[in-house]
Parts: structure tokens; sequence; C-alpha cells
């Protein structure tokens, strides 16, 4: 049974209070809280275990480069992938996507060529396209959202032309929460030679994910989002797609030998991880994904369906409050505007005063908030822990912001 008091007592800065009010946390979908058990063991890595990791002979980097290797198998573990060497850690999504530009599609792209992408993207997912677009002269090709904020996997498909070299395109919208049907994108696409990016930064928090049944090529994650410690996420690349790669960045551990005249990479996926990593950051990745594991993510997704399910019967009483987004198949994220002068800052003050924590701006989305036709929206997004008890204080807060600025 989905015991959702006995989750939130392992969060230690649920009990805390914000202008003497307990913390309502609505603001997951940019960032999660953490669990004890990850804040515990990354205490733990410094306090008794830290050292560098690979080569060190000694204990402590011994004991250091398992727990960080062993990170690997954790998150094909949760992405229901059969080998961790396909696997190459980031600092998250956005450092995924930037290592795809650069080391793959920069090499193979020329003026003209097109990669697929949908106006719901992240900007994590459209500025280093742009790069390619300025850089290369290559031809960005947008498909529009739905009226009710979601995206037709057809669109995407049709999009596809003899110029088309990548499809890039999110799992879920970070604002409509819109659910993408990446896996009929991903099998039209490969019909067609296509590869396809997928970004699994709101995808792989909110339900079970097996990639494998997506058809992609590249699987990006986000520690942060996923309960974990920021400076921490994955990228899962394919081993063809790996082949095609060369290195991203330069340095220490992508290496096998360098000399005056010469350097030789190691094999992925140490040949894209250069320098010295985050290390306590991916050992708290894996000890939050192992976490999430427990609970299971099947658990974790009929809870967070049916918030949102309370959260839009309660907004239906709300003819004052413009949802961003109502598509049936959405995760519990809701952008929203109010009827009259109040801008989203406004309203995330006053829901702040309340111990109510929102994003308010365009949330690194804005090509969807000029197709909204809005500057800014308030995001309350909700997570694993939180309850219908905290839909109804929103709600509430909300009313009052009505009467306020109404």
């Amino acid at each position: 049974m989905y015991d959702v008091q006995r989750i939130r007592g392992d969060f230690p800065i649920l009990s805390r209070k914000v202008n003497g009010r307990p913390l309502v946390y609505l603001d997951n979908g940019a960032s999660a809280q953490k669990p004890r058990v990850v804040i515990d063991a990354m205490t733990q890595v410094y306090e008794e275990d830290y050292a560098n990791v690979h080569r060190g002979l000694h204990t402590l980097s011994t004991i250091a480069t398992e727990r960080y290797e062993g990170v690997r198998g954790i998150v094909a573990r949760f992405l229901g992938l059969p080998d961790p060497e396909e696997i190459v850690f980031t600092t998250g999504t956005t450092e995924g996507i930037n290592l795809v530009s650069y080391a793959w599609a920069a090499p193979r792209m020329q003026a003209g060529d097109e990669i697929v992408l949908s106006v719901l993207e992240h900007h994590a997912n459209i500025v280093p396209w742009h790069f390619l677009r300025e850089r290369q002269g290559v031809v960005l090709k947008w498909v529009e959202p739905e009226p009710d904020g979601g995206l037709d996997p057809q669109k995407v498909i049709d999009a596809i032309g003899p110029r088309t070299r990548l499809v890039a395109v999110t799992q879920m919208s970070n604002v409509t929460g819109a659910r993408v049907d990446v896996a009929a994108i991903g099998r039209a696409a490969h019909e067609r030679g296509v590869p396809v990016l997928v970004d699994g930064s709101q995808g792989a928090v909110h339900a079970p994910v097996s990639v494998p049944d997506l058809h992609c090529d590249f699987y990006a994650i986000t520690g942060h989002k996923l309960y974990g410690p920021s400076g921490s996420g994955a990228i899962w690349i394919a081993k063809a797609r790996m082949a095609e790669m060369r290195p991203f960045l330069g340095g220490g551990d992508m290496i096998r030998e360098v000399t005056r005249e010469s350097v030789t990479w190691n094999d992925p996926p140490m040949k894209f991880e250069a320098g010295t990593p985050g290390i306590v950051q991916q050992i708290g990745m894996g000890v939050a994904l192992d976490y999430l594991m427990g609970l299971g993510m099947e658990n974790v997704a009929a809870h967070e369906a049916a918030l949102r399910d309370y959260a839009m019967e309660r907004f239906r009483g709300l003819n004052w409050l413009n949802l961003q987004g109502t598509s049936k198949d959405k995760g519990a994220i809701f952008s929203f505007t109010l009827d009259g002068p109040a801008h989203a800052h406004d309203l995330s003050t006053v829901l702040d005063q309340r111990g109510i924590a929102v994003r308010a701006g365009t949330h690194c989305a804005m090509p969807l908030m000029a197709h909204l036709g809005v500057s800014a929206t308030c995001r309350a997004s909700f997570g694993l822990y939180n309850t219908t008890a905290e839909v109804d204080a929103l709600v509430e807060a909300l009313e009052l912001c009505h009467d306020l600025f109404g």
C-alpha cells in the first residue's frame, strides 16, 4: 500500500515551515526534494569513504570507484536496460543533450539537414540545436502542439523528410504536463532511418520507463528531478550511436594513451567522461533511484494520477483560472494564469506567503509561451510526497489571489 504520510517522513525538509505555515512544496518540476537516505548516503561518503575514482590503488579509492561505477547498473535497471556500458554520466539532461549535439550531430550534419522538434521542448532540447543552426546551417523543423497542450505523434512523424537527420522530443512537457507517445514517433522514425533523442527529464520522474520500448537512440535524465542531488545525471546512448561519436570534452579518464604526437581514446562510456566527475553526486543519484524503485514507479504513477484527477476536479470550480494544458494524458503538472491584471510573479508571491512553493515565469520554454500567447505562467508541479490536502491549500490560496487581483 502506498502510504504517503510515511513517505513524507522520509523527506526532512517537508517538516519545516515557510512564513509561519507548513511548507507545501509544489515546485517538483524544477527540482525535487531529497529523502533522508540520499542525504545520509552522501554525508557518509564524504565522512568515511571519499577519494577520487579510477586508477587509485588505495582502499578509499577502491571503495569510491566501486560505489560510483555501480550507479551505471542502477541507472540501467531504472530505465529497463540490459547494458550499463551504454550509460554515460553527465551533470544532468542539459549536458547530455549538448553531448549529443557536439559529439554526434555536429560532425555529421550539413547545411540544409533538418532536426525535427516540438514547440513543447525545454530550452535544454532547443538551444543545442540552435548552435547547429547558427554554425552549420542546420534547419530546425517545428511541430505545433494541439489546443489542449498535447502533441500529436503523427504530426511529428509527418514532419520527417528526406533531409531529417534527428528527431528530438520530450517525453513529458514541463509546462502542460502532456505525455508524448515517443514510442510511436521512435518506431516511425527508425523505419525511415532517422535517430531519435528523448528528453526524459520529466517523463522518467512520474512513471515507469522501459527505454527499449521507446525505439530511441538517446535518452537523457537528470538526477535532481529524480529526488537526487543537483549536478548528477545520465544519458543512455545506443552502442551504434556511440560508435559514431567523437569525444566532447578532453582530459583525464577519457584517454587510453597520450604522447607528444598523438592521443588514443578510452572505450565508451569513459570516452565521453573527462576529468574528475561528480563522484558523490552520482552516488547520491544511485541511492535516489534505488529509493524510487523500492517504492515502485507504478505506485508513484498511480498516486500522482490520483492527485492530478483531484486537482483537475477542484480547478473546474475556479472559472477565473486559466489552465495551460488539459490533455487527457498528462501528468500532475499545472501551469495557469488568472483572469485580471495579476502577473504570475504576483501570484507566486502571494502563494509563498502562505507557505506554498510554485514556479513563476517561462519555465525555460519560451517558444511554448509564445504559442500559448502568455508572457509567463505559474506552475504547480506535484511529486510522490504531495497530498490532496496540499491541493486544497493551493486552491484556497488561489481563491485569495482572485479576491486580491480579480
